[in-house]
C-alpha cells in the first residue's frame, strides 16, 4: 500500500524539468503519470501532507515511506552480524532462581503505586504495574529496568550486572489497532535475556482494550524481556493464554502515534523508535496522575546560577535591527 498526493499542474511541469537539469531524472521520489501530473510517494518528511485512505478502525492506514527513506533507515538500523554473537550463555546465570520483588525494588520508597515510566523517542507512557497479580513478572521487569537482574549480552558474551536492560533498545514491531512491541537488545525480536520467566495467570490476564502491558513470549512459559502494549482490542491473544499481563498504561495517544509510524517488512518501523529509558517509580494515585521525571542534572550544576564563562554572541548587546533608526554620527 502507498498513499499518494497529486500536486498542482505547475508543480507537475516544474519538478521534472528541475530533475532533468540536475541530472537525476524522475527517480528521485516522483513518477510522471499519463496526464502529466506527478505521483509523489509518502515519506517521513511529508507524512502529514499525505491523503491517507481509511483502513484501520480509527480511519487511517499506515503510511509507507519511500524506497530512499527505507534504505536510509535500514542503514541506521544495521543489525549485528549473527555469526559474531554468542546467543546462548556459556556461563551460569548469576541469579538462577530469578529475582524477587523485594530485591527488584530495593532502595525505593514504599508508599505509592508502582509505575513504569517508559520514555520513547516519540513520547512517554506511564504504566501501573500489577505486583499483586503477577509478582514474578513485575519483579523481572523492574529488575531488568533498574539493572538489578543480570542479563546475557550476546554481543560481548557475558552477563551484564548493574546495567539497565531496556535503555536504548528499539520498538521493533508496530501494528495499528493491535500493539507495539519492544525490549529486545538485538532489535529484531529474536533476542533473549539469557533466562526465562514462567507465565502467571490471573483474573486480569486479558487483552481486550488499549493500554494493556504484557510480556511477549517465545512459547509457553518462555517470557524473558520483550513486552508489548496494546493499541486496541487484541482479544485473540486471550485464547493462547501465554502472554502475561503485568500492567496497564496511560497516555495512550503516544502508543497510537508509535503504532502508525511508517513501517517496512515484519512491521518494523522505518524510522527508529527508541526506548530512551524505563524508570520505576512509586506514585501516589498511580499512572493516571504521573508526570514525566525531569532529566538528572550533573552534580553541582545550577541552571539558575550565573556562569563564569565569557558570554557568547547571543549574550552580548544585540546589534541594531536593520529597520531601527541608526544613531547620527557626531559632526
Amino acid at each position: 500500500m502507498s498513499s499518494v498526493i497529486q500536486p498542482r499542474r505547475a508543480s507537475a511541469l516544474l519538478l521534472p524539468a528541475l530533475c532533468l537539469a540536475l541530472g537525476f531524472g524522475c527517480d528521485a521520489g516522483c513518477d510522471a503519470d499519463e496526464s502529466g501530473g506527478l505521483e509523489q510517494r509518502g515519506s517521513v518528511a511529508n507524512a502529514e501532507e499525505l491523503t491517507m485512505r481509511p483502513r484501520t478502525e480509527d480511519g487511517y492506514e499506515v503510511v509507507e515511506a519511500s524506497p530512499r527513506s527505507r534504505r536510509r533507515a535500514e542503514a541506521d538500523q544495521r543489525r549485528p552480524n549473527r555469526d559474531d554473537l554468542i546467543l546462548e550463555p556459556n556461563e551460569p546465570d548469576p541469579m538462577p532462581e530469578g529475582i524477587t520483588l523485594s530485591q527488584a525494588v530495593e532502595g525505593m520508597p514504599t508508599d505509592g503505586q508502582l509505575v513504569a515510566e517508559i520514555t520513547m523517542s516519540m513520547g512517554t507512557v506511564f504504566c501501573d504495574l500489577f505486583a499483586e497479580k503477577a509478582p514474578r513478572t513485575v519483579a523481572n521487569f523492574i529488575g531488568l529496568a533498574r539493572g538489578k537482574r543480570p542479563w546475557w549480552d550476546p554481543e560481548v558474551g557475558q552477563w551484564r550486572r548493574n546495567k539497565p536492560y531496556y535503555d536504548g533498545t528499539l520498538i521493533h514491531r508496530v501494528l495499528p489497532d493491535y500493539l507495539i512491541q519492544g525490549g529486545d537488545r538485538l532489535g529484531d525480536g529474536t533476542g533473549r535475556p539469557g533466562f526465562t520467566v514462567a507465565h502467571e495467570d490471573h483474573d486480569r490476564n486479558r487483552h481486550d482494550e488499549a493500554g494493556v502491558l504484557a510480556m511477549a513470549s517465545h512459547g509457553p512459559g518462555e517470557n524473558g524481556a520483550q513486552f508489548f502494549i496494546t493499541d486496541g482490542n487484541a482479544s485473540d491473544l486471550n485464547v493462547e493464554n501465554q502472554y502475561t499481563v503485568f500492567g496497564h498504561c496511560e497516555n495512550l495517544p503516544i502508543v497510537e502515534r508509535v503504532a502508525r509510524v511508517p513501517q517496512g517488512e515484519e512491521n518494523r518501523p522505518l524510522t527508529p523508535v527508541r526506548i530512551e529509558r524505563v524508570l520505576i517509580r512509586r506514585v501516589a494515585g498511580g499512572a493516571s496522575v504521573a508526570e514525566r521525571t525531569p532529566p538528572v542534572l550533573p552534580e553541582g550544576y545550577d541552571p539558575d546560577a550565573v556562569r563564569n564563562a565569557s558570554p557568547g554572541p547571543s549574550e552580548l548587546a544585540p546589534n541594531p535591527s536593520p529597520l531601527a533608526p541608526r544613531p547620527v554620527p557626531p559632526e
